[in-house]
């Protein structure tokens, strides 16, 4: 099942990493080196502290800002959460809900990463959902059943995406290999197709995490169920991350923006 044309998405989640003057000083690099057409929508996931000021220094440009998480109450007494309001007026138009890192760091449950879907979505922020398996899972052959699970109760919403990061991928410099990650991509698919409904499952997009590099960003991106990346390391450097977005560059295309 596939649909070539969803218009892929490139984001980057900058995890723990980078000052506001960084953050500043990458955006200025990256609009020099941004074609004035990106082949794929851009969205970068800067800390929190660094959220307004990335969303000033791109103000006027294609490369949008997200939130790494949200708690799933509008407001409350959740000391170190933010909401998805507050999120929205810091300048955010997506956000990561379930990353594997939130997953093992915080104890988040499939349960509690669909109710932060569901506000990011009641409040106008676009999810991506992360989904994926273990080094042992994966080991144990529940690579399918794990998905299943992750995606059982997910929302119905044409502003929602998935992204699949294998955790057992992830920091680790080991990708999956094309062919592992796009059976994956089809049974997520495939299996949301039965669930909602195959033209819901068909617009879907569906990105791939787990140390994407520019190395190896073309073999990945012209597989037909992988609708762009959720990269980590690689998007910390701004050349690096101009270079995975020319993977998806029409074929005999200049990649590159005017320095």
């Amino acid at each position: 099942m596939s649909d070539r044309a969803r218009r892929p998405v490139l984001a980057g989640n900058w995890k723990m990493h980078r000052l506001r003057a960084e953050a500043a000083d990458y955006a200025v690099a990256l609009r020099a080196g941004l074609p004035a057409e990106p082949p794929a929508e851009v969205v970068l996931f800067p800390s929190f502290l660094s959220i307004p000021t990335l969303a000033e220094a791109l103000a006027g440009s294609p490369v949008e800002v997200g939130g790494q998480d949200l708690h799933a109450q509008p407001e409350g007494a959740h000391t170190g959460d933010v909401s998805a309001a507050q999120l929205l007026d810091a300048g955010c138009r997506w956000v990561l809900c379930g990353h594997s890192e939130r997953r093992r760091d915080h104890g988040e449950t499939d349960a509690r990463v669909i109710a932060k879907a569901r506000a990011a979505l009641a409040a106008g922020l676009r999810p991506i959902v992360c989904v994926g398996e273990s080094r042992d899972e994966r080991r144990a052959g529940q690579t399918f059943d794990v998905l299943d699970r992750q995606v059982a109760e997910l929302p119905e919403d044409p502003a929602l995406l998935l992204a699949y990061e294998p955790v057992w991928a992830i920091g680790t410099g080991e990708t999956a290999t094309p062919e592992v990650a796009a059976d994956a991509h089809r049974f997520l698919r495939e299996r949301l197709g039965r669930r909602l409904g195959e033209p819901y499952a068909c617009r879907l997009r569906i990105l791939y995490g787990g140390s994407v590099t520019p190395d190896n960003a073309s073999e990945l991106a012209a597989r037909a169920d992988i609708d762009g990346f959720l990269v980590g390391g690689a998007s910390l450097d701004p050349r690096r991350f101009l270079a995975i977005l020319g993977a998806f560059a029409p074929s005999g295309a200049d990649p590159r923006g005017t320095p």
